[in-house]
């Protein structure tokens, strides 16, 4: 799928719909560093390693889903962050039906 095989108003649906996914995304990571930084278990030093490899494996996922909003990019970020289970059913149903039929097998193919 070339970057003008889909609707103009897949596109619109995209670009409102990547905001309310990082917001998803950045509230996850944020809940997910609250164990690390609590493990009592283990020293400061060991807790700010753990947290800090962490969010750089994070940020390296926030990157393929949402670095470079484009047209170009859109169906493959789109397919990130359906895998990621950051798109409600609802929210997926808004993309035309082809849209999604390419996202969702994308999708698949990224999370196995």
């Amino acid at each position: 799928m070339t970057p003008h095989d889909f609707p103009e108003s897949d596109w619109k649906v995209f670009r409102e719909l990547r905001e309310l996914a990082l917001e998803r995304f950045c509230e996850r990571v944020l809940d997910d560093i609250e164990p690390l930084r609590l493990n009592t278990s283990r020293n400061y030093h060991e807790r700010y390693l753990d947290v800090s490899r962490f969010l750089q494996e994070r940020d390296e996922k926030l990157g393929r889903a949402f670095n470079d909003p484009r047209r170009s990019q859109m169906i493959f970020q789109l397919a990130t962050m359906h895998a990621y289970g950051l798109l409600e059913p609802n929210e997926l149903a808004r993309f035309s039906v082809r849209t999604r039929a390419i996202v969702e097998s994308l999708a698949e193919e990224l999370a196995g």
